[in-house]
């Protein structure tokens, strides 16, 4: 009897939950990816779709545009503050806020702040986080983040060898219009070269740069290794990510809608801190088994050092949430 109440009680549950998801105004949003699908970050965005579209009962579904058709992050966030409404969700490295005025999302860029995974996720589980996070709608943004993930730690790659820091020297490094990545370049020694991420691969193969910067999994789904197969584990930058949602399609929610794009949102980046070191594990393993060039730097003492100064060019007065953040490490 105790067993057929259990299942009636949990039956009841789930066409409660199926009712209310019912009762909501069906609504679709579109997520845009700029890396393909097999990426850590390709992972997550089908994590968070798999589960909004689920715990809603497909109230929600979620239109997802991977590999950058829709553009890259500047073209998204530019979309997105000058009224579009082609995107309804991004996924958006920390610093493309950088640009648009949030000046706390700088300190995520800053060189060789994060010593680990587990130091990010310090911070990111953290309730500075959710400072971090407001900070769009604070200064008054058409937007707000929901999460943080990773991607693994940026590093550097090549066409030709380069086994120290110093092989740094006059190479002309792919940076985008970012002066936190523009200034770690310089600090190393070699050349900052924008050129938009579409085109950076026959960048590479025509020698307009000779190198650039990528999170491992990013590196191979792009098929950078083929043109430039000689990795360099400095680890500069934790490739820190989150979600935003704009406020056009946060507005036309209800708010039990709102609540499923949270749950779903907390879920894939808890998945994401589950996953991103194996799958990046996994990755390198294939890149070394494939015969790239891979050589690690154990210590990064003298590379941190070279590039303090543009650490501290760059604070915009938030020495102390900085130091925070040090302090979880």
């Amino acid at each position: 009897m105790k067993k057929l109440l259990s299942v009636l009680l949990a039956l009841t549950v789930v066409l409660s939950l199926a009712g209310a998801a019912l009762a909501e105004e069906p609504v679709t949003l579109v997520y845009a990816e700029l890396n393909p699908l097999d990426t850590i970050v390709g992972t997550m965005a089908q994590d968070f779709k798999t589960k909004v579209e689920e715990i809603s009962g497909g109230s929600i579904t979620i239109d997802l545009q991977a590999g950058g058709v829709l553009g890259n992050e500047a073209q998204i966030l530019d979309g997105i503050l000058g009224g579009g409404t082609t995107v309804d969700i991004a996924r958006i490295s920390a610093f493309a806020l950088n640009a648009y005025g949030c000046t706390k999302a700088t300190l995520l860029s800053l060189p060789y702040t994060f010593v680990s995974r587990d130091h990010f996720w310090a911070f990111a589980n953290s309730d500075l986080a959710d400072e971090f996070l407001a900070e769009p709608q604070t200064i008054g943004l058409p937007l707000r983040g929901i999460c943080y993930g990773e991607e693994g730690f940026r590093h550097f790659f090549f066409k030709d060898p380069v086994t120290s820091m110093e092989d740094l020297a006059g190479k002309k490094i792919r940076v985008s219009e970012d002066p936190v990545m523009t200034g770690l370049v310089n600090g190393l020694g070699a050349s900052p070269t924008v050129v938009n991420f579409n085109e950076l691969y026959s960048a590479l193969q025509t020698g307009v740069c000779d190198g650039a910067e990528q999170p491992i999994a990013n590196y191979k789904s792009n098929a950078f290794q083929e043109v430039a197969p000689n990795l360099l584990l400095d680890g500069h930058t934790l490739g820190a990510i989150q979600l935003v949602i704009t406020d056009n399609a946060w507005n036309k929610l209800s708010e039990q809608q709102q609540a499923w794009i949270m749950e779903a949102a907390d879920y894939a980046s808890a998945q994401n801190a589950a996953n991103s070191q194996a799958a990046e594990d996994e990755v390198l393993q294939e890149l070394k088994d494939a015969g790239i060039n891979v050589v690690d730097v154990p210590d990064k003492t003298a590379w941190a050092e070279a590039c303090k100064d543009i650490v501290t060019a760059n604070m915009n007065g938030n020495d102390d949430l900085y130091q925070q953040i040090l302090d979880m490490a």
